[in-house]
């Protein structure tokens, strides 16, 4: 069984076959909960996957973990990631290295529920206003074919997709 980029082709293949025989089997659903831990602690879970989240000291917090925004950009490029190691392997280019640096920038006043200044030109709306992710990659192809590579990744993600396009969120609580 051929092997590229540590993923087995014949069975990426064979998923995307098994979609395309039964439309029904690509909706899926994605699970998480999260339990506070006092302060900004919070223990996020995902299937057998615990991770954790706090902020950082300048806005209270301990610092004993990335905050949900950096864990956003840490999602952005996972999935970017995974997106090169995928689609590099079926179309049998060996990928030697991948970095990717994101950052993004978000006006804390929002997420304070402050209005700032005019002359300051931030947004009343907490969250991104932008994001750029710098994508570094070592592979056997020539520039061109990565570029190519490159858009299909970017215009395929399913969370490069998510953070670029409303959502509809839906809030329900429950006093207990």
């Amino acid at each position: 069984m051929a092997v590229v980029n540590g993923l087995e082709i014949e069975k990426l293949l064979k998923v995307v076959d098994t979609v395309k025989q039964n439309w029904e089997v690509g909706r899926t659903v994605w699970k998480a909960s999260t339990a506070w831990k006092g302060g900004f602690k919070v223990e996020t879970c995902s299937r057998d996957f615990t991770l954790l989240a706090d902020e950082p000291e300048m806005l209270c917090g301990t610092n004993t973990a990335a905050n949900p925004v950096e864990m956003v950009l840490q999602a952005y490029g996972a999935c970017l990631t995974i997106g090169y190691a995928m689609n590099a392997a079926v179309r049998g280019i060996k990928l030697n290295d991948i970095k990717i640096d994101l950052e993004g920038e978000i006006d804390l006043p929002g997420f304070l529920g402050l209005e700032a200044p005019e002359k300051l030109h931030m947004d009343k709306l907490p969250g991104f206003k932008t994001i750029t992710a710098k994508v570094k990659v070592k592979a056997d192809a020539d520039e061109k074919t990565l570029r190519a590579l490159h858009e299909h990744i970017v215009g395929t993600s399913p969370v490069g997709i998510t953070l670029a396009r409303p959502v509809k969120i839906e809030s329900i609580l429950e006093v207990v």
